[in-house]
């Protein structure tokens, strides 16, 4: 029961137009706006914070498929009277004329005939030091000692014929022989495997200052810039009949185009669009054979050390030679200089 209205009293508010309430109100609505002011923000925070968390997961799983998915030999047994370890990294690249994986079409299609067996088309020593890199290509059909191996006497021998003899050991063993050099590590890729790479990556940036024109590997290159498909770079490493120096001048196209390839890898275009690095790292990972150890660190090192070539930063060597027609057994072989190859590995040796 309400209590009677005094005479002269005047009659109570409504709540809701109390000065009281109102001022309650206006509190209410000031701190809602303030909430609402600091809630996009923190909303935006939070996803940012969520996008890092599966960022991150994202890179340590790429690394570890990554990691399990490089194929191994065991290139670099020890053996009595091997080299000691000196300055700096080193690294034995080889490219094989494997035709495994490669169909009757393809054989064709690359011009890579039909031949059985393996040797190595490409052999390259790559030395990172205090001196920066040198690249060091090894004629194939250098005349050198190839060490005894499970049962057979040294010889001498063309030293890519090491590789058909006894495969990636072997070879890295008559490499270490001849040069005084301990390899750290060793790459090896085939015909397809090369193929697939440059491919993956959308093909592979070079300049050419004389035009590219061989009939047995099928290059048809002109003078200038271009980028080379997985097809034309095969050719282009390969061809060597065109040119009057022969396999030199093939080496030097070799340095050249696999200083492109890295820099081409490593490219912003490459490594921020998972639609290029994804399958590249694939092609790289069913293309390579590595010596046991070797993982993803040593090769973003190799990469950075190649790289580093085509930016004008390292040396492009060849052994130095004697003679390109010694004649053998064997055909005409390529004689080293042997002072002049020695004092070569002692400095890199040292450094």
């Amino acid at each position: 029961m309400t209590n009677p209205q005094e005479p002269g009293q005047e009659p109570p508010l409504p709540p809701e137009l109390s000065p009281r309430r109102q001022a309650e109100a206006r509190g209410a609505k000031r701190r809602d706006r303030r909430s609402r002011r600091w809630r996009w923000p923190r909303r935006i925070v939070k996803t940012l914070l969520v996008l890092v968390v599966v960022l991150v997961l994202i890179g340590i799983g790429t690394l570890v498929w990554a990691q399990t998915q490089l194929q191994h030999v065991d290139a670099l047994a020890d053996y009595s009277g091997r080299p000691a370890a000196g300055a700096g990294t080193n690294w034995l690249l080889v490219g094989s004329d494997s035709r495994d994986n490669l169909t009757a079409e393809q054989k064709q299609q690359y011009h890579t005939g039909s031949d059985q067996g393996r040797r190595t088309d490409t052999i390259i020593v790559l030395h990172t030091g205090s001196d920066g890199t040198t690249l060091v290509s090894i004629p194939r059909d250098s005349w050198v000692t190839i060490p005894a191996y499970q049962g057979t006497a040294a010889h001498q021998s063309k030293i890519n014929s090491a590789f058909g003899q006894g495969g990636a050991p072997l070879l890295v063993r008559t490499v270490e022989t001849a040069t005084g050099l301990r390899m750290d590590h060793y790459a090896e890729i085939g015909f397809a495997g090369f193929v697939n790479i440059v491919d993956a990556l959308g093909g592979v940036h070079i300049c050419l200052t004389a035009p590219v024109k061989d009939s047995k590997s099928g290059a048809d290159l002109p003078v200038g810039c271009q980028t080379l498909d997985g097809q034309q770079a095969l050719a282009f490493v390969r061809a060597r009949y065109f040119d009057p120096t022969s396999d030199f001048g093939r080496m030097k196209r070799q340095q050249q185009f696999l200083s492109a390839l890295a820099d081409r890898f490593l490219s912003a275009d490459v490594l921020l669009n998972p639609f290029r690095i994804y399958p590249a790292m694939n092609a790289v990972f069913e293309a390579l054979l590595l010596s046991d150890g070797t993982g993803l660190l040593d090769l973003a090192r190799l990469a950075t050390a190649l790289n580093s070539v085509s930016k004008g930063d390292g040396k492009e060597l060849t052994v130095p030679i004697s003679t390109g027609s010694y004649p053998t057994p064997d055909g005409e072989a390529v004689l080293w200089n042997k002072q002049e190859a020695a004092t070569l590995f002692e400095q890199l040796r040292q450094h």
